[in-house]
């Protein structure tokens, strides 16, 4: 029988914006790939390239934060699924889900650890190392909380499952590693040579915060570059640019922002190299990907190589400091036989951990099995029963009473 899938988003599927639009994508396809009837909402404002999901046979609906109207709308689809596209959305609609539709199967996709994510970047700003100390945070204590009250969470990396099982200390029965969706047989073919490649470049959505403090260590790392290279540009993507980023463009000094790619994969495939100077983040990184799957090498660091590549060699190479970044650029920029080298390197993790069929018969078979066994799932899982009856009251009270605030405010 074909499932009802509900997928409760944070912001409208953005594809050709971030990496995690792109995640969300490859989800929301697959499900309907199994002949599943899936529905999106979201209270998300629609945005200027959010994607037409009723282009891939997908319906959508706009949901109300705090709103008792989300109850009947949820009875009234009766869903087999409900997937939460991170743990906030499970904070807002969780206990509605378990009221008003208590057999669904609970999905949270994290996209990342956002509190690993937000741990990294207060370090960055203090100017510190980052330590495991800085994940007892607030921000912690709620995201582990909505992963255990699910059913099912989607890790993206390896090393954040690896994470959740030894310091969070949550049973792996829970979590389901997915990486992202690589469909290798449409990988692109007769790609530009090292001769008839020019340049570097980046790209990222400038409204996450890892990609916009890239872009700023790269004012650093570029005129290293630059003095070796005279002749080369950086290239730097993204959409949404600020008016702080679009004052950062220079082209005497081939500092440029291009902003918005109409394809994202022409220009990965124009350049020479992919720069990614990641200071702080979380899961895997989308850029890097679409750099192997475009046979262009990278220069990172070990925050943005993390969870990538299982120990097999990075297609590029991987540096930690201005000086050292700058110097893997000038050399992987000059010298055809370690682009090639890189090149090949990707070819075999793509193959190796980025397999789509693979990943999705995997992901498939784990729904089906804990949906079929549900009640025992459950009963093995005390420490999530229990956030779901605190949580049950706690935020059932406290949206009931802002909902009433609301009424009173709009009489």
């Amino acid at each position: 029988m074909s499932k009802r899938v509900l997928v409760i988003g944070y912001v409208w599927p953005e594809p050709n914006s971030s990496a995690a639009g792109t995640h969300m994508m490859s989800l929301l396809t697959l499900f309907r790939s199994q002949n599943w009837q899936v529905e999106f909402a979201t209270p998300a404002q629609p945005t200027e390239h959010m994607v037409d999901l009723s282009n891939h046979g997908i319906s959508s609906k706009e949901i109300a934060l705090n709103c008792s109207s989300f109850d009947d709308y949820l009875k009234d689809f009766a869903p087999d699924i409900v997937m939460f596209d991170r743990f906030m959305m499970e904070e807002q609609f969780g206990w509605r889900v378990d009221k008003f539709a208590p057999n669904a199967l609970k999905i949270l996709d994290t996209e990342d650890l956002q509190c690993l994510r937000q741990a990294r970047h207060s370090a960055q700003k203090a100017k510190r190392e980052f330590t495991l100390a800085d994940l007892q945070s607030d921000i912690a204590k709620r995201e582990i909380a909505a992963i255990l009250r699910c059913d099912l969470s989607l890790i993206i990396s390896s090393y954040e499952m690896s994470l959740l099982e030894t310091f969070f200390k949550v049973d792996l029965s829970l979590c389901h590693h997915l990486p992202f969706l690589v469909n290798l047989e449409e990988l692109p073919e007769a790609l530009p040579s090292f001769e008839q490649r020019a340049h570097f470049m980046t790209i990222g959505n400038f409204r996450h915060a890892p990609n916009w403090d890239a872009v700023l260590y790269l004012q650093e790392i570029w005129p290293l570059i630059k003095k070796q290279l005279p002749e080369a540009e950086l290239h730097i993507y993204g959409s949404y640019p600020p008016p702080k980023a679009t004052a950062l463009n220079n082209p005497k000094t081939g500092f440029l922002i291009k902003g918005w790619a109409n394809d994202a994969n022409q220009v990965m495939q124009n350049a020479r190299v992919c720069l990614a100077p990641l200071r702080f983040g979380a899961g895997i990184k989308g850029k890097l990907l679409e750099a192997m799957i475009n046979q262009t090498p990278s220069i990172t660091t070990d925050i943005g190589a993390e969870g990538m590549t299982n120990g097999q060699e990075w297609p590029g190479f991987i540096a930690n400091t201005a000086e050292e970044f700058a110097n893997a650029a000038v050399k992987l920029y000059q010298q055809e036989s370690e682009f090639n080298r890189s090149v090949n390197n990707g070819k075999v993790l793509l193959n190796e951990f980025y397999d789509k069929v693979e990943l999705s018969g995997n992901l498939v078979r784990k729904i089906n099995s804990v949906a079929n066994n549900l009640d025992a799932h459950r009963m093995t899982n005390f420490t999530g029963q229990m956030l779901k009856h605190h949580t049950m009251k706690s935020t059932q009270y406290m949206a009931q009473w802002i909902e009433a605030k609301n009424k009173n405010n709009s009489q």
